[in-house]
């Protein structure tokens, strides 16, 4: 079996148990997670000129970010949904101005963005509990 194909399985697997064991404030964790993973991994792909990864990963990361869109609640926060959703626009908007300049700081700028966003989540969680 091909190691690459034996890896994609169990991450598969490891993303399916994570979402079948989230809530949706872990979800939302989830989705963090994973564009910060794939904003690293367009940031390698510009640096080191990889054309097909750099695509994959740029559209990726910005299908994150629209699902992050499409979670927000407008009835629960109003003012705050319509910030977040101009923020996420503008992430959207630079990732894909990163991909066609090939541009890492762009892409640095975004990842700062997220880390922001990202933490803020995690202490809402864990003031929750």
């Amino acid at each position: 079996m091909n190691a690459q194909v034996a890896l994609r399985g169990y991450n598969n697997v490891k993303v399916d148990a994570g979402v079948a064991g989230a809530s949706a404030h872990g979800l939302i964790q989830m989705l963090y997670d994973g564009l910060l993973e794939r904003m690293a991994q367009l940031k390698g792909a510009i640096e080191q000129k990889n054309i097909e990864l750099k695509h994959l990963k740029v559209n990726q990361a910005t299908s994150i970010v629209l699902g992050l869109r499409e979670a927000l609640d407008s009835n629960q926060g109003d003012e705050l949904a319509a910030r977040l959703d101009s923020l996420y626009d503008y992430i959207q908007r630079q990732l894909w101005k990163a991909h066609v300049n090939d541009s890492p700081e762009v892409v640095d700028e975004c990842v700062t963005l997220v880390v922001e966003i990202s933490s803020a989540w995690r202490e809402i969680s864990s003031n929750a509990h």
